[in-house]
């Protein structure tokens, strides 16, 4: 597939109609969907371009449901079609610099937008239980799993199409400050 093939949807039109989606469908995900979500992450910007990411690719349904206990709202795990764990060096450790959680974010957003691009919903998950992450994870101990999110084309196709909540967002005018607050 090249690049002339993939839908496409402004950026704007993207971050603008953007849901979270808990509940999905038992339809597989693409192969080159999820290349492509991957490379969305891959290719985001970090801090010196150090790039300090590794995804871990979860499909298993004994394995998404086992992941679903890292902590109290982790459960859409168990329903996804596919999770990827976001694994960074550990933030907690006295050398790692915090511009490493701003770059994972910045790659979970561009997987995210990827995904809602190509009619997939996807949503977050944080691992409060690390020891539990890292066991069913097998990442290395100087590696931290702050988050996970689950990706699948969502159980309500209508989620994709259905418009804003009113209200759904503070106004602009109140959250920008000009100078100084």
């Amino acid at each position: 597939m090249t690049d002339a093939d993939w839908p496409t949807m402004s950026i704007w039109q993207a971050i603008a109609t953007k849901r979270m989606v808990r509940e999905f469908s038992d339809r597989p995900i693409e192969p080159d969907h999820l290349v492509r979500i991957l490379n969305a992450g891959r290719r985001a910007a970090s801090s010196k371009n150090l790039q300090r990411w590794d995804f871990i690719v979860c499909r298993d349904r004994e394995h998404l449901a086992e992941l679903a206990t890292v902590g109290p709202w982790a459960g859409h795990l168990g329903g996804a079609t596919v999770a990827i764990a976001l694994v960074t060096p550990d933030p907690a450790a006295a050398d790692s610099p915090l511009s490493v959680t701003f770059d994972l974010g910045m790659a979970a957003g561009n997987m995210m937008l990827t995904a809602w691009e190509l009619g997939i919903g996807s949503v977050p998950a944080t691992a409060y239980d690390q020891d539990r992450a890292r066991g069913l994870l097998g990442y290395p101990a100087d590696h931290h799993c702050e988050y996970l999110i689950s990706f699948g084309y969502p159980a309500d196709p209508d989620i994709l199409t259905r418009p804003n909540k009113a209200g759904g967002r503070q106004a602009l005018a109140d959250i920008v400050h000009d100078e100084r607050w």
